[in-house]
């Protein structure tokens, strides 16, 4: 039977920010593709949720989908990658919460190869037991078959769970698998999205996480 606890933490809007390197490689992608270039601003709706619907929705269909998620890479894996900022105290928070029973996961819905990258980059692969991401070929690119394998892989107790993220994706996956999820709004959705998908709580900064977690979770 499962009895650890684990929190799970979303990584693009929750423990960097990846706006540059995101929408600057969707921009490449649809430079490539002959298509409009919206601003970056202007694709900021793109950062958090499966790639590859993103691309469906700016092409108006699915029949370019695959091509702009290869193009989108050629950029990514070598420049847009590291186009990217670690959040304010989220090193300091995570060193805290290592220290609590428990093991400690990144949950993303990015190709794993690139979000271990991240983390090693940043320096921050030492507060986490494991990164779990997507295969590219899409398989786990939803963040509820994506929790469902990490519950299954890592034993945790989803009861005594937490999964903490930015977008509704990361929200609905953690309860459709019994984990509690608690949104931040110092990323990419709404307060309004979050808690409409069922957040438990919001926190508006990562200290605040660091803080929800002391208070509620002993």
């Amino acid at each position: 039977m499962p009895t650890e606890r684990a929190i799970f933490f979303d990584l693009d809007g929750t423990l960097t920010d990846p706006k540059p390197g995101i929408t600057g490689s969707i921009q490449y992608a649809l430079e490539k593709l002959g298509r409009p270039v919206p601003s970056q601003d202007d694709l900021t709706w793109c950062i958090g949720p499966p790639l590859r619907a993103s691309f469906a929705m700016l092409l108006g269909g699915e029949e370019l989908a695959d091509r702009a998620v290869a193009l989108y890479r050629e950029r990514f894996g070598d420049v847009g990658l590291f186009e990217n900022a670690v959040y304010p105290d989220i090193a300091e928070v995570l060193a805290a919460l290592r220290q609590r029973p428990g093991q400690m996961f990144v949950a993303t819905s990015k190709p794993h190869v690139f979000a271990t990258r991240i983390i090693a980059h940043f320096g921050l692969g030492g507060y986490f037991d494991h990164v779990f991401g997507s295969e590219f070929d899409g398989t786990r690119v939803n963040k509820v078959d994506l929790l469902a394998y990490a519950l299954a892989q890592t034993g945790a107790d989803p009861a005594e769970s937490l999964m903490i993220g930015d977008r509704s994706h990361d929200v609905i996956g953690a309860n459709r698998n019994g984990i509690r999820a608690v949104g931040v709004t110092y990323g990419y959705g709404t307060p309004e999205e979050l808690t409409e998908a069922g957040a438990s709580h919001l926190c508006a900064t990562p200290r605040a996480v660091l803080d929800h977690i002391h208070s509620s979770f002993g």
